[in-house]
């Protein structure tokens, strides 16, 4: 079974991809999508956030939503706002954000690789999360949410990607945030078979965004094959939609921390024990760090650059070594006394994509004490995790810039 495979996407119709694209379905809330939607009949978020077309309040794992999905996706099927290629493709994705640019692949991955380890995962999923995707998956009778992959950089398939982009693009909008998002169709039968091969030369592929949609496909992909007597491997359910990109176009941006209050502590006593393990020195403007072990802390309405003592860096340990560890592991769970980011309410994470300004704006309103500006993890980091086996603390990547739902999906047979 190969790592990858072409197939049939089921994609906006010609001049149709700027009404359909969405943002990916996690990225807003209720209220957010159903102001999305306004005025946008055939927006995909019909589909991925199914509840903007039901009463407001309702639950959104109810299984209404799902079949309101299923009915969204049937409307656009008979109405040929979406329509699916006759024939098995790969297809090229770029996205560009200001002067970033990254291409891609879209491609149906081996659900058998990523049970094997060979599409590897850093993070803990949420069973709530993976059983609504694998009923939004059951519902629709297909994968509309793309994993997003990364492989290490390899010249024979960067080359067909960098060539393939040379020509006109089937697709090319403008959606959320400026982001530009074009698509390349690529139906070449020797091309496909080279790309093919060339993704099955490499040892491994990496989750970077998607783990509870991966985990949902192969959860699917089991209960399929258990009911399918004639099960040859080949089926469709085999494999989930996903966009590959390398390792060396990626852009992770900071994830940053702010906390309710200060465990207990005055500000110069809290400062005093943050003292014990950083050097701490105060800041005349915003502190955006600039390399690893290295932080931003707004206290009080002052910036101070925290940097930590190298003997509290353990370089050998891949996860332990990352910024995000460092933080919890020396400052947020001995000071202010947060051992489990995932469920303690104290603590909250913005986004980079929000600046520096969307921490003083959470602490000079009152809402929160204090905030940490980290440096960015690399990917490199992220797949030495993944490479060792082990999984990295919440909320460590925020990847930018984000694919857009609806150009491309993956149906089941």
């Amino acid at each position: 079974m190969p790592l990858i495979k072409p197939f049939p996407g089921l994609r906006p119709a010609a001049g149709r991809a700027a009404e359909v694209a969405a943002p990916p379905y996690d990225v807003m809330n209720a209220e957010e999508a159903r102001e999305m939607v306004r005025g946008k009949p055939w927006s995909f978020l019909h589909i991925s956030r199914p509840e903007v077309d039901l009463p407001e309040g309702i639950d959104p794992y109810a299984p209404e939503v799902y079949a309101k999905a299923a009915e969204n996706l049937q409307r656009m099927l008979s109405e040929a706002v979406l329509v699916r290629d006759p024939r098995p493709c790969y297809y090229v994705y770029r996205l560009t954000m200001a002067a970033h640019v990254q291409t891609g692949l879209v491609a149906a991955a081996s659900v058998a690789a990523y049970d094997a380890g060979r599409i590897m995962k850093h993070e803990f999923t949420r069973p709530a999360k993976e059983d609504d995707r694998v009923r939004q998956i059951d519902a629709l009778n297909a994968q509309t949410g793309p994993v997003f992959l990364v492989y290490p950089s390899m010249a024979a398939v960067d080359s067909v990607l960098s060539e393939t982009t040379k020509n006109a693009p089937s697709v090319d909008i403008i959606g959320e945030g400026n982001v530009r998002h074009e698509l390349w169709v690529l139906d070449d039968e020797q091309t496909l078979a080279g790309l093919t091969r060339s993704f099955d030369a490499m040892a491994a592929l990496y989750v970077a965004d998607g783990h509870h949609r991966s985990a949902a496909a192969s959860r699917v992909a089991a209960a399929r094959k258990a009911a399918n007597p004639a099960h040859g491997g080949e089926e469709s359910y085999n494999y989930f939609l996903s966009v590959i990109f390398p390792h060396n176009q990626m852009r992770i941006m900071d994830y940053n921390r702010v906390v309710r209050d200060l465990n207990g502590l005055d500000e110069a006593g809290f400062l005093a024990k943050v003292g014990d393990r950083f050097s701490v020195q105060a800041s005349e403007t915003p502190v955006k760090p600039i390399k690893p072990a290295q932080f931003g802390m707004y206290l009080g309405g002052r910036w101070y650059r925290l940097e930590l003592d190298g003997q509290y860096i353990p370089q050998q340990d891949p996860v332990a070594r990352l910024d995000v560890s460092l933080l919890a592991d020396n400052l947020i769970d001995p000071i202010l006394g947060i051992s489990d980011p995932r469920r303690d309410d104290r603590i909250d994470f913005v986004g980079g994509i929000r600046g520096l300004e969307g921490l003083t704006k959470r602490v000079d309103s009152g809402e929160m004490r204090v905030a940490f500006a980290l440096y960015a993890t690399r990917m490199e980091d992220l797949m030495a995790v993944a490479d060792a086996g082990e999984v990295m603390p919440p909320k460590s990547t925020w990847f930018e810039p984000k694919l857009a739902d609806g150009l491309v999906s993956h149906m089941l047979e």
